[in-house]
């Protein structure tokens, strides 16, 4: 019976704050080829996410050679158990024991760009406000009703939502969120915090996808290959087809 109040604490919706969102997409604007900003992203996740989130499909060694770590700062700045260099970023946090706390074990982050896009993740992230009627006292504008807390609140502070209210065409009333205020600052300003929203959206789009930047490197000279290659399959078929043509 405990398990299943837990689990409808997660699940149900906000009785307190019933609105809708209307929060249009913000635009990552990543590289991931900017090293500095993927170790800063990578910083971020080990010491904000790790805690329930893991990225099992990533290797601690194969990150920090990617985004320009050595195995030694890899131990040194990123791991703070007693995992080997070469393990999968895995949690200690039994599966039984999430779905007792949560209500349902929290995902593993190794393709959520992939799955939600890098738009929809450094939105979601800047899209947290204060609410008391959720378990954790925050809601999400771009996830209504998640079940988790603003892990980063004391980076950037305390929002609340801004909201409106529409009438339809039929007469009802909805309520919706158009944006948020300030009520307690962070250790960050906006800007230091857009950018460290920005690196955390650019390390997650890197676990998504770690081969992304070589291949698209090696595509610029598989095409120019096959450019240069048509010029004398052309020429060659001319050369065979002259005496029909």
């Amino acid at each position: 019976m405990r398990k299943l109040i837990i689990a409808l604490l997660f699940t149900l919706p906000s009785l307190g704050m019933a609105a809708s969102s209307y929060i249009p997409l913000e635009k990552a604007n990543i590289d991931l080829r900017d090293q500095a900003s993927l170790q800063r992203g990578a910083k971020l996740f080990v010491n904000y996410c790790m805690g329930c989130h893991s990225a099992q499909y990533q290797r601690y060694n194969r990150m920090g050679r990617d985004i320009g770590l050595t195995d030694e700062q890899v131990r040194d700045n990123l791991m703070f158990a007693g995992d080997q260099v070469g393990d999968t970023m895995t949690i200690a946090m039994p599966a039984g024991d999430a779905t007792s706390w949560f209500g349902t074990p929290p995902p593993d982050l190794s393709v959520i760009s992939r799955s939600h896009g890098v738009d929809w993740i450094y939105t979601y992230l800047k899209s947290f406000y204060v609410d008391e009627s959720r378990p954790f006292g925050f809601n999400n504008a771009v996830f209504p009703d998640v079940g988790m807390p603003h892990t980063m609140w004391e980076l950037e502070g305390l929002k609340k939502a801004v909201t409106e209210t529409v009438i339809d065409a039929d007469g009802d009333e909805t309520t919706r969120i158009i944006g948020f205020e300030q009520v307690k600052p962070g250790k960050l300003n906006a800007n230091e915090f857009d950018q460290a929203a920005r690196d955390l959206t650019n390390f997650l789009a890197y676990t998504g996808e770690p081969i992304r930047v070589e291949r698209e490197r090696l595509g610029i000279w598989v095409l120019l290959f096959l450019g240069v290659m048509f010029i004398f399959a052309y020429l060659l078929k001319k050369e065979y087809w002259r005496d029909i043509h």
